[in-house]
Formats: C-alpha cells, structure tokens, sequence
C-alpha cells in the first residue's frame, strides 16, 4: 500500500465502515467503484452508529460513512449526500395520502424508535424537541426492516431515512406522511480522524463518492411511495 501511495497507483485495500441505513446505497456505489479500479480489494462494514464510533475512535478503518458525527472526538467531516428523514405510517393510516398534517398531530401517534444512539433517532428527537413534541415510544428496534415491517403490521409510525424507502418491496403497505416540518433535511458525511493522512485508495473513494453521489441524489427526488389523495386535515 506504501508503495503503491508512492506510485500513486489506485491497488491495494480499502477499509470502510458505515451505518446500517448506509447499507441502502454505499454498496450500489462500491461496484462501479470497484469496475473502475480492478486493483482494489473492498473491505466493508456494516455496524450500528456506536459501533462505529468505536472503530473510529481506534482507527481501525480508512473511512466512516454515517448521517451524525460524533462530538466527542477530533475528527475530519465532509458532507456528500442529502440524508431527508421522513414519516412513514401503515397504508390505511387515516393521515395518510392527507396534506400538510399538523406537527403536534404526531403527538398522537405511538412511534417505533430506532436503538438509542442511533443517529436517525438521535436527529428525529431532535427536531420534535425543538418543537415541544415528545414522542409516545410504543417500541424501539435495532434495524430499518424491523422498523417498516412493524409500522407495516399498524403497531405505530416512525421517521426514517429517505434511503430506507429506495427499492422498497412494501409500497403497498407503508405510506410517506405528509407531516409540516418534514422532511428533515440532514446530510451523510465522509468522517476521520482529524490530521489522518489518506491513502492513495482512501482518497481516491472519497473523491469518486463527491463526484458521483449525484446518481443517488437523483433517485431521491422520485417518490418514495404512492399516496391516496385525501382531503387537507
């Protein structure tokens, strides 16, 4: 690897870790990555956001992908791609296919939470902070799919990432609620540590991700899910 940084030759490893909701387009990006540069042996991680932290903290990767960087330690961030968190309810919700729902209506609603320290809930609590609303966790599980699957079966709602919504096998079971105040506009960043050098292949994927993160970014501006046209309430 030393060797090939000398050279400026793109072959060697790339180590990256990133958040489960990452998991919904990093790898539709990796391939084409790894067609443009052969030489390159991929090395991914899928963990939680504190798991991550951890890797992070001892350096264990080349590069983190994840929605909310930590606080707590010196570290190097870079936006690249919008991260819009929004509602999703069961299909037959009466809010859904409505317009421009009251925040406080959510008040209401029992929600199914992410794990905590998850970043999606750590941004979504947040946000309904600020608005004096304190979500009725009926649950909280470790994974999206568990999330869409119980909003699915009508056990609550939940606000998730966009991300989580691409390819989605259940549109006719989840509806995108059309809540004031969302979606949440957040980011996903490139992180590490603070005056890490990266190698020649590090570098290389961080700049092919700012380069070409557009091509998601387009699939983000189609709509999630169909909705029944109801009355404003």
């Amino acid at each position: 690897m030393k060797a090939a940084d000398l050279k400026g030759i793109k072959t060697g490893t790339l180590r990256v870790t990133i958040v489960t909701t990452a998991k919904y387009f990093i790898p539709r990006l990796l391939g084409p990555f790894c067609r443009l540069y052969p030489g390159v042996d991929v090395e991914l991680e899928v963990v939680n956001r504190d798991q991550a932290i951890e890797r992070l903290a001892a350096n264990r990767d080349d590069l983190y992908i994840m929605g909310v960087p930590p606080d707590t330690l010196p570290t190097e961030r870079h936006p690249f791609l919008e991260n819009p968190l929004v509602v999703i309810a069961p299909h037959d919700h009466p809010l859904a296919g409505c317009r421009r729902i009251e925040l406080r209506r959510l008040a209401e609603e029992a929600f199914i939470a992410r794990e905590p320290g998850s970043g999606t809930r750590i941004a979504a609590e947040k946000f309904l902070a600020s608005h004096r609303i304190k979500p009725r966790n009926r649950m909280q599980l470790g994974n999206n799919e568990a999330v869409k699957w119980t909003v699915a079966a009508g056990l609550g709602v939940a606000v998730i990432s966009r991300h989580a919504l691409m390819l989605e096998p259940m549109h006719d079971r989840l509806a995108v609620l059309d809540v004031q105040g969302f979606p949440i506009r957040r980011s996903w960043y490139v992180v590490y540590p603070a005056g890490k050098r990266l190698s020649v292949v590090a570098q290389t994927f961080f700049d092919y991700l700012k380069r070409e993160a557009f091509t998601i970014q387009e699939e983000l501006a189609a709509p999630p899910l169909r909705r029944a046209q109801k009355k404003p309430r």
